[in-house]
Order: structure tokens, then sequence, then C-alpha cells
């Protein structure tokens, strides 16, 4: 399946390429042309269907990179100290299995044992910078074979079926949106179609500045995977969004207030064919879209996301339902662009 290889690929933010590979291949059976640009944005051509329609041009964008870890030191002992790329709650790392560099070298987060800690070193949360990733090392020189500064590290999970119809594995932020993207890509539209697999989104959304200024899209879509916190609570609280409800739409995120009039098409769409969709609840997180819309002369845009438990983690869990929904819903949207968006009425 398209999305367990990319699950499985390895991609942090400025790393993209061994997704990139996985994309292009693809790429070259369905799209008229791609290219890969400064910043490692792989920028695919769909034409019109109809020359008429050709005068909307529509970018549809989802990132490559996942969060992960980077190397910047290792000790006399062959412990090797490691910065964050992207948002990853220290709460999260003690203990996991990793891997590092290139070559996939097998560690494992190591902090100090609980025999060995006081009560209230128990009750805190251990920084990054206090945490060591254990290769099995005995020097410096010994790590030193094998791991440098600047290599990257990603956590070691394989995706996997989970419970009924879901999913579990790393990076489905955003390889979902990928594989949602490489679907879109098979068909054709009346209009011209760019899918901007972008890159370093987790650490400030930056391929997605460097792909809208250059497709200077009258449209952009972007897909996305998102908070989904439906556990239960101590107290009454609306989730951001909750599995197997469908595809989530955003309607404002902390930079994005989406555009009404695609708001209106998607929902309007998701009712007239059955289609279960859901609003991602206000002012959470951000997307490409925060950029996009604001290129050039600004872009009209929207999000489409699917929920995401456990996100930012060595393992998020995403519904095979919501996948085929949203699917769906974008199949039915896309071709209702040729002639543009109706803000009025």
């Amino acid at each position: 399946m398209l999305l367990e290889k990319l699950s499985n690929a390895r991609g942090v933010s400025g790393d993209e390429s061994a997704v990139r590979a996985i994309i292009a291949e693809q790429l070259q059976k369905y799209a008229d042309e791609y290219r890969i640009d400064a910043l490692g944005n792989l920028i695919a051509c769909k034409r019109a269907a109809r020359r008429a329609g050709a005068r909307v041009k529509v970018l549809i964008a989802a990132h490559m990179d996942e969060i992960g870890l980077l190397v910047t030191h290792v000790d006399r002992e062959g412990l090797i100290q490691f910065d964050k790329v992207g948002g990853i709650d220290d709460r999260i790392l003690p203990g996991k299995s990793v891997l590092v560099g290139a070559s996939c070298i097998a560690g494992v987060i190591g902090f100090k044992p609980r025999h060995r800690s006081s009560e209230s070193e128990r009750k805190k949360v251990i920084a990054h910078t206090d945490l060591r990733i254990d290769i099995g090392a005995t020097s410096r020189e010994d790590a030193a074979r094998v791991v440098a500064p600047g290599d990257y590290v990603t956590f070691s999970t394989i995706y996997a079926p989970f419970g009924k119809n879901c999913v579990r594995g790393k990076a489905l932020d955003d390889r979902a949106g990928c594989a949602l993207l490489l679907e879109l890509v098979r068909d054709t539209y009346p209009f011209e179609l760019y899918a901007g697999f972008t890159t370093q989104e987790e650490i400030g959304l930056r391929g997605a500045r460097v792909a809208g200024y250059s497709v200077a899209p009258d449209i952009a879509l972007v897909l996305e995977a998102t908070i989904c916190d439906d556990s239960p609570k101590t107290r009454e609280q609306s989730p951001t969004t909750r599995l197997g409800a469908g595809p989530a739409l955003t309607l404002a995120d902390r930079r994005l207030l989406a555009d009404k009039g695609l708001v209106r098409l998607f929902t309007d769409t998701a009712r007239e064919h059955k289609i279960p969709l859901q609003f991602k609840q206000p002012l959470v997180g951000s997307t490409d879209a925060g950029i996009l819309h604001r290129v050039r002369a600004g872009v009209p845009s929207a999000v489409l996301s699917l929920p995401a438990r456990y996100i930012h983690s060595p393992a998020a869990i995403i519904s095979l339902d919501d996948y085929n929904n949203a699917l769906r819903l974008l199949r039915a949207t896309l071709p209702r662009l040729a002639n543009g968006i109706n803000h009025h009425g």
C-alpha cells in the first residue's frame, strides 16, 4: 500500500529525499511534468482536460517532512546529544527506539533509571537536552565510525493495521496527505492542477512559501493530518476532531481564515453526496495554507485534514474510513473549481 510505504520512509525536515523519490516514481506514471525546486519541493503539473478550463490554476499541497531529531554532539562515552526538529513534546522521548543517520543505526533514548532518581526528579519532565541516544558505542571514537553531527534521527515505528479499519504509523502527518494527493494526480480536471509536495513544513512552512510563489495559483488547497483529541476528558470539552467522523474542514487556525467560498463549496458537496464531514475546532495549529494564502497578491485557500490521534509522536493513528471519505469528497468537489469560486450568495 502506498500509504504504508510513505509512512515508513524517513524524511525529517530538510532531509526529504527518500520520500520525494517514492512520490516521483508515482508522478512519472500520471503527471504531465514535474520539477524539484531549490528547497526540495516536488511540484507536478496536470494539464487541463479541456482548454476552456485552463484559465484557473489550482495548487494542492501536502508536506513531505516529518518531525525528528538531529545529532549535535557525541560524548566521550559514545552517547549522542541531539536537538529536536519540529514540535516534539519532551515527555514522549525517554526510552524511545530510534534510527540514527543514513545507515539506520539502532538507538534508544536513554535516561536516568527510576531506581536512581529522587521523588522530585520523577515528577519532572526531563528536558531533551538532558537525554542521550545510546547506540551501544563504548567511546566517542567508536560512535564516530557510524554517527556524526548533522545526522538525522527518526522514530523506529513500522506502519501496521490498528483496531477497526485504522492504521498506526509514524509521519502520517503528513504522508497521509501526500498519499491523497497522489491519488488525485491520477485523475484529470477541467483546470490546470499543480500538486505541491512541500518541504520543511514542520519548522516554519518554509517550502510552501517558495512553492506558492513559483506556481502563483488562483486557488490553493492543503491536505493535512490534524489533532484528534477525542479521548475521555474530566470535563466536557469539544475535541478538535474525532476519529472516524470524516475528514475535517478548517474554518480558522492560528495563521489562516479559510476562504468562505471554498468552505461553502466543500460543505455543500459533502451534503449533496452524503459524505461525512466535520469542522476542525478553530484557532488550533497551522498548516502550509498559512503561507500560501499570502503569496503574491493573495490566494483563496482552504484546508482539508485527516484526524490523527497522538500527532507529533512516534506513532499516530488515522481511520481509513476518514481517508476514503476525504478522497471521495475531493473527487466530487474539485471539478467544481473550473470556474473559480463564488464568493456571493
